[in-house]
């Protein structure tokens, strides 16, 4: 049931259960944080961990902490909450559960972006740069081919499915092209890995997150009523065509900046709004329960990449790929059986 907080002139509305399910993501994030950093060649216990996060570890644990170990984390966190609050906003866009990045091939646009760095010899920054420029010319591609007023239904899903296919063709094109050693290195990107990773993507990502973070926040209210229908939204003082290009956009930008920073990570913009919908069962895009479950299921597919087979890391994509298409299947099956689909 909704609860109504006035604060000041305005009214804020939540849900116990919402915040229930927050509060244990949350309290999941800090626990796998800190299994996270003290895993690993160097391991630490968790007592280190929390010494060495307030100032107080020795020189070598420093280093292994603030350099190495605290930036991958802080990219996991950053990537699962930008995916899936992209995610969360297309499926609220479209009306349709198959709304995501990667289904709408926002993704294989950034990859796009980054393998034509690859086949012209560019560094990593570069390669961040060209895959977040990918990802926007897909999402302005998209919205110039399914229209102004195409952004609902299946019309969109359709148009995405298309230029997802196209560009599966132009990548496998240019993975072709690419040097031997530069495509080995292009198709661990491609695959989603948060190898390597340190605070020249973590800190950008962030910055990102916080520039569009208030403005998801601030059209929340205008997005629950546009899944009532354009009309009711309307009548109800919501200037539609504008809240949705906005919201579009940043639904694009979060997608493109994940993928800037981590490669086309699949699956995780897909599965955290359906799981954080099913856990408050509430209504709506729920999106702060959204952006908490990508978070901690990122985390975790992380953890599982680098644990699973002893002496090897998995990229983290291998793993949220096998869980996002188990999880489509079954929820294929059950719109099916539903007769929704």
């Amino acid at each position: 049931m909704a609860r109504a907080v006035r604060i000041g002139t305005r009214s804020v509305r939540w849900r116990g259960r919402s915040v229930t399910v927050g509060l244990v993501a949350t309290a999941l994030t800090v626990v796998l944080g800190v299994l996270a950093i003290g895993g690993g060649d160097y391991p630490m216990s968790t007592a280190d961990v929390l010494r060495t996060l307030t100032g107080g570890g020795s020189v070598a644990e420093n280093f292994i902490v603030g350099e190495l170990r605290l930036p991958r984390l802080v990219t996991a966190l950053g990537v699962g909450a930008a995916l899936a609050l992209s995610g969360a906003i297309l499926q609220s866009l479209v009306r349709n559960p198959l709304g995501s990045p990667d289904v709408l091939g926002v993704t294989q646009g950034a990859s796009t972006g980054a393998l034509v760095v690859v086949v012209a010899g560019g560094g990593t920054l570069l390669l961040s740069g060209a895959a977040l420029l990918g990802g926007l010319a897909t999402g302005l591609l998209l919205w110039t081919v399914a229209g102004r007023h195409g952004v609902h239904g299946y019309r969109l899903v359709l148009v995405g499915i298309g230029t997802t296919a196209i560009l599966t063709g132009v990548n496998g094109w240019l993975l072709t092209r690419a040097p031997l050693m530069d495509a080995a290195r292009a198709v661990l990107w491609l695959t989603g890995s948060l190898d390597g990773r340190d605070w020249a993507q973590a800190v950008p990502l962030l910055g990102l997150l916080a520039l569009l973070t208030p403005v998801v926040a601030g059209t929340a209210r205008a997005l629950n009523l546009i899944e009532l229908g354009d009309d009711t939204a309307t009548a109800l003082g919501v200037p539609v065509s504008l809240v949705r290009q906005l919201l579009l956009g940043a639904a694009v930008l979060l997608a493109a900046g994940a993928a800037a920073a981590a490669g086309p990570v699949s699956f995780v913009a897909l599965v955290a709004p359906h799981l954080a919908r099913r856990l408050t069962r509430a209504p709506g895009p729920n999106l702060a329960t959204a952006a908490a479950t990508g978070a901690v299921l990122l985390l975790a597919a992380d953890l599982a990449a680098q644990r699973t087979i002893e002496g090897h890391q998995l990229p983290v994509g291998v793993v949220t790929g096998l869980i996002g298409g188990a999880y489509l299947v079954w929820l294929l099956a059950t719109r099916r059986r539903a007769a929704r689909i």
